[in-house]
């Protein structure tokens, strides 16, 4: 069965208090483009420090959340000199540090630095339909000059997901992908 494949750049969501540290009392970030699942970007963008250099232009996603994340590729994570484990979204906990710099303010966090673990989007009806299961993990093959297969995709089953397998940047470039493409489920 194939998929859609949505490759996730660096970026960051906020708690409503951090967010106004960074962009001052009462903001409201700036809608761009709709993402799925009641996500956005936002037009703006931050700035991380880590102990070797810095990563400008960060762009923020919305709305607010209940925690802070920072969401970077390996490799952004080793240009930085900070530890990013690799975690599902929203598991923040014992994660890594990062200073994040806003217009009006900037934050050191003692955790929520991740690199995103690629995962299957499904929504409940289609992943009863396709036979799978919450947190089960599947492989996905990618065809093309550099195919392979993604091991270890976890299936997250949420009511408002579309149909896509979500690679970061380091795993677009390793499997040929610029901007977005195919892949078959391997269950």
């Amino acid at each position: 069965m194939n998929v859609k494949i949505e490759v996730s750049a660096r970026h960051a969501h906020f708690t409503q208090h951090d967010l106004e540290v960074l962009f001052g009392e009462g903001y409201d970030l700036k809608k761009q483009k709709d993402l799925s699942s009641g996500e956005y970007t936002s037009s703006d963008v931050v700035k991380l420090v880590g102990s070797k250099t810095t990563l400008e232009n960060v762009r923020v996603v919305g709305p607010c959340k209940i925690h802070t994340q920072i969401e970077v590729s390996k490799s952004d994570a080793y240009r930085l000199g900070l530890n990013a484990p690799l975690r599902l979204s929203g598991k923040v906990i014992r994660s890594g540090p990062v200073k994040v710099v806003g217009p009006k303010g900037e934050l050191e966090l003692e955790e929520g630095l991740i690199v995103p673990m690629r995962h299957l989007k499904v929504d409940p009806d289609r992943a009863s339909e396709l036979n799978l299961n919450n947190a089960q993990k599947i492989k996905v093959k990618i065809e093309g000059p550099r195919a392979l297969i993604f091991d270890e995709v976890e299936v997250r089953v949420k009511e408002d997901y579309d149909f896509a397998i979500v690679i970061d940047t380091d795993e677009a470039n390793a499997s040929g992908i610029s901007s977005g493409g195919e892949g078959e489920v391997i269950v």
